[in-house]
């Protein structure tokens, strides 16, 4: 199996993982209370286990020399992600989980084109060519079919 094969499987089962995800914190809701609250336990949880994978991997703390070069917008990561578990947490139960989930599709796929196209915050360079741009097209499309079917 050559390396691009891997990451394209390793990004399908991240994907494949977030119906889940979306899931679990959405009943875990109906017995916390605030989407932020179950939130804040996803990734106390979270925490707890990549700190788990880093011992057990024997990882090295980053360096203060390391972390010094980094520019303050490059420790956000982290609460956009809270942003992301929190709208889906709090949007799920209105609206379904196969809803909730096409449209952070959509969303994501519309922000990668655009951040891949310009070559943002470091990424690589892909131009947005009319087959990409077809792609998404069809991914918004596929969104609205489900948004359309859920009434």
């Amino acid at each position: 199996m050559d390396s691009r094969t891997i990451y394209l499987l390793a990004a399908l089962l991240g994907g494949s993982v977030l119906p889940v995800q979306v899931a679990i914190n959405t009943l875990l809701r109906r017995y916390v209370g605030e989407p932020m609250q179950v939130t804040f336990i996803s990734y106390l949880a979270g925490t707890f286990a990549s700190l788990g994978i880093c011992v057990l991997a024997r990882y090295s703390l980053p360096t203060a020399t390391a972390l010094a070069q980094t520019s303050w917008w490059m420790w956000i990561g982290g609460c956009l992600g809270t942003l992301y578990v929190w709208s889906t947490i709090f949007a799920t139960p209105k609206i379904g989980a196969a809803l909730a989930l096409a449209l952070t599709i959509a969303g994501q796929m519309i922000a990668a084109l655009f951040l891949d196209h310009y070559g943002a915050i470091g990424l690589t360079k892909y131009a947005a060519s009319p087959t990409r741009i077809i792609g998404a097209v069809f991914v918004v499309l596929g969104v609205s079919l489900v948004a359309y079917a859920k009434r």
